[in-house]
């Protein structure tokens, strides 16, 4: 059986028998033989188009299959390529390939390699000017010392293989403001935890320490409370990043509690260390109904609950429940195949902030910078945050992250490594008073910049930013257009669309990744540094490459894709796939000469040594 890892070729698996029958191919002249020669299809292709060549009518003696029949099945494997490639994403490819030009790889040589090391990116060029180049080395400076400072990357693998046999969530929680003696304040409290930390064991206080601070990210605004007769209730989300770099998700509904006059809210909270928005904002809902009712009704739910094991992806649990007036009930959790835009709405982005605004966040946040937005609303602050990281998929933001910071904790925008928080407008005149260092701070409620450090329009390689504004500007034209094929309704959507933009901003840059990931004689994977970026064509593309591989999240990107075992999967790679096809033969052959170059050096230094 073929498995998805065995998908790529050099050339078609496809032998003709050389039994008796076919003597006349081994016995002859070099020159005879010569003439029988297959010529190559001019591509390589996935086991898809393998058994498409299957089903093909080839002719029975060698010498019938010439170019023109060669030719038509190559443009039959591309049309059907083609067809696999949702029309949305076809689009948007055309936009970056009109604004980048032809070229993509360089061809290599060990030679070129070599000689590359005393020119290239960091020599001068007439058209390059002292400021532009003076730029780039202060910012490939500054990414590398703030590398030195900030923690160590933890593997999202490793993250994953330790958690994955976990409960559905930690625990569950209830907070509630109460009034400070003698003053006309509040403090959050928790009113109500479920389960109770009974056992004194070493977790047991890890876990009390985490909820002392868990009612703040409740209601990081609670200085502002007084009793209200009306509130619209809001959905929102905070995480907790603990200090060996594991991250809880803390899901909460803050909403009035039943009752008549002026009262004051209270926040149903869940804590997992496992994202799925979608998943535990139903489960707050059905919280929500029972604690209408009775809190007596919330805690049988929520132990129901932590004895279901979380669903694999694409997968549904079923929780049997019982509500007075209802019976016995079913209720279905439903994790999606594909979570990573589940808690993510682009619109709030676009609502906000302009597109140009939009993309010099996104390249600050590339090179781990500093960043702070600040909003009106919790839901706002929540909202923007989680959708701004979403876009630096396939990569994941390695730093602290907190979309609503607490007032009382703000003197965390002071510290020199990378963030990025949301504060809620309140805080603002205290945020201006800070020492706080170099950082970019957004207002999402006015679309500009309170602070800026004025190099964010030349962090990324020119040509693909203007692909990127072009397909953000023309966003509901691109989306309008008519489809045919059901792969395009999965991504005919502004989620589904933005997320393609920026997949392919990153498939234009870091795509071929794959190809410079060697395995030594132990089996283990190792990545090329150097030459895989240097085998870019563009100058602008292998500058901006020289600093991004310096973040932790470029260096958490390949050590993942070096630990695995098997090859990566997911719509990531699905595009990395298609883009690798596209690549024209010179590109493909350059390349695979200079990988072939940089085995043989490397086989003759370890001989040497």
């Amino acid at each position: 059986m073929w498995s998805p890892q065995d998908r790529k070729y050099n050339n078609p698996p496809m032998q003709l028998s050389l039994k008796p029958g076919s003597q006349s191919l081994r016995s002859g002249n070099w020159s005879e033989r010569k003439s029988h020669r297959l010529p190559r299809l001019p591509k390589r292709h996935s086991h898809d188009d393998m058994l498409l060549l299957a089903q093909l009518s080839l002719p029975s003696s060698p010498s019938s299959l010439n170019e023109d029949s060669l030719s038509t099945t190559s443009e039959l494997l591309s049309s059907r390529r083609a067809r696999r490639i949702p029309k949305l994403v076809q689009r948007i490819n055309s936009i970056y390939n009109a604004k980048r030009g032809k070229k993509r790889l360089k061809k290599l040589s060990m030679s070129s390699l070599e000689m590359a090391s005393l020119r290239d990116e960091n020599s001068e060029s007439e058209s390059d000017s002292d400021d532009r180049f003076k730029a780039h080395t202060q910012r490939l400076v500054h990414i590398q010392s703030m590398l030195k400072r900030a923690p160590s990357y933890r593997t999202l693998e490793l993250e994953l293989l330790e958690w994955q046999e976990r409960e559905l969530f930690e625990y569950f929680v209830v907070v509630s403001l109460k009034k400070k003696p003698s003053r006309n304040t509040y403090l959050p409290e928790v009113s109500y935890q479920f389960p109770k930390l009974d056992r004194p064991t070493k977790q047991m206080r890890e876990a009390e320490e985490r909820l002392k601070a868990i009612p703040q990210f409740c209601f990081p605004d609670a200085k502002d409370w007084l009793p209200v007769s009306e509130y619209s209730s809001e959905t929102f989300s905070f995480m907790l990043t603990g200090e060996d770099g594991s991250r809880r998700f803390g899901y909460c509904r803050r909403l009035l509690p039943s009752g008549k006059g002026p009262r004051l809210p209270e926040v149903y909270c869940v804590i997992s260390r496992l994202g799925c928005f979608g998943l535990f904002s139903k489960v707050l809902d059905e919280v929500e109904r029972r604690r209408g009712i009775s809190a007596a009704l919330v805690y049988p739910f929520m132990r129901s609950l932590m004895e279901s094991p979380f669903p694999a992806p694409g997968k549904t649990i079923k929780v049997k429940t019982f509500l007075p007036g209802a019976g016995n009930e079913v209720l279905e959790l439903r994790r999606p195949m594909d979570s990573r835009l589940e808690h993510v709405d682009f619109e709030c982005l676009f609502t906000c902030l302009s597109v140009r605004q939009l993309i010099r966040i996104f390249a600050s946040l590339l090179l781990e910078r500093r960043v702070i937005f600040v909003a009106d609303k919790l839901s706002t602050l929540s909202s923007c945050s989680h959708a701004v990281v979403a876009l630096l998929y396939p990569f994941s933001w390695q730093h602290t992250f907190i979309p609503v910071l607490p007032a009382s904790m703000i003197d965390i925008v002071c510290c020199p490594t990378p963030f990025l928080v949301g504060l809620l407008s309140s805080s603002l005149p205290k945020l201006k008073e800070l020492p706080v260092e170099e950082a970019l701070m957004v207002n999402l409620g006015s679309d500009r910049f309170i602070r800026q450090m004025d190099d964010e329009d030349t962090l990324l390689p020119r040509k693909l930013q203007a692909a990127l504004e072009q397909a953000l500007e023309r966003k509901n034209e691109l989306i309008s257009q008519d489809s045919d094929s059901d792969s395009d309704d999965e991504c005919n959507t502004l989620n589904g669309l933005v997320s393609e933009v920026f997949i392919r901003f990153f498939v234009e840059t870091v795509g071929h990744y794959s190809l410079f990931l060697t395995h030594s004689e132990k089996g283990e994977r190792a990545f090329q540094r150097e030459a895989f970026r240097k085998s870019v064509a563009s100058k602008s593309i292998r500058r901006f490459l020289e600093v991004f591989m310096e973040s932790q999240m470029f260096a958490g990107f390949i050590q993942d894709r070096e630990l695995r075992k098997c090859r990566a999967k997911g719509l990531f790679e699905q595009r990395v796939e298609q883009y690798l096809e596209e690549l024209p033969d010179t590109e493909q052959s350059g390349m695979n000469k200079f990988l072939r170059g940089l085995g043989n050096k490397m086989k003759f230094l370890h001989k040497k040594n």
